[in-house]
């Protein structure tokens, strides 16, 4: 370890250097490193990354990915790409368009905001294409209107 830094590969991105936040241990099998409070070392890298003014790589889309807990289909759905256009993206075989780019950031800043009902939103905006209404609904209740849904 150079000038007692580290690089922190093992979250899948070569960049990341760590000057602090971490045990370096010898074991019989040997150097071993813990850091410390991994769960907010991933929220500021994924902070950085939605935030740089670059189009996001391949593997920091994956990063983000694995931060929302999504699987390449999951997340394709959601941007209206296939599995296999993420996988591609995730690969360096192509690059991530703008549009996708974007909306993959917001995702991660609404995740991170600790919105829960992001999840639940994306998921019905996918199923939209598989549900179509005729006529909506909508009543007055006590805490204004809301759509109504038919038992």
């Amino acid at each position: 370890m150079a000038n007692d830094n580290y690089q922190y590969r093992e979250c899948g991105l070569d960049n990341v250097y760590l000057l602090n936040g971490f045990t370096v241990k010898q074991t019989k099998h040997g150097e071993s490193v813990t850091i410390h409070d991994m769960d907010g070392l991933h929220r500021v890298i994924g902070s950085y990354l939605v935030r740089e003014r670059k189009t996001l790589s391949g593997r920091e889309i994956r990063f983000l990915r694995h931060e929302l807990g999504l699987s390449q289909k999951t997340l394709g759905r959601w941007l209206e790409k296939s599995g296999q256009t993420i996988a591609r993206w995730e690969k360096g075989e192509v690059n991530v368009d703008g549009p996708a780019d974007r909306l993959l950031r917001v995702l991660y800043e609404l995740h991170t905001a600790g919105s829960r009902s992001v999840k639940r939103l994306l998921r019905e905006l996918a199923e939209m294409d598989n549900h179509v209404d005729e006529s909506v609904q909508f009543e007055e209740t006590g805490k204004g209107w809301k759509l109504h849904i038919a038992a």
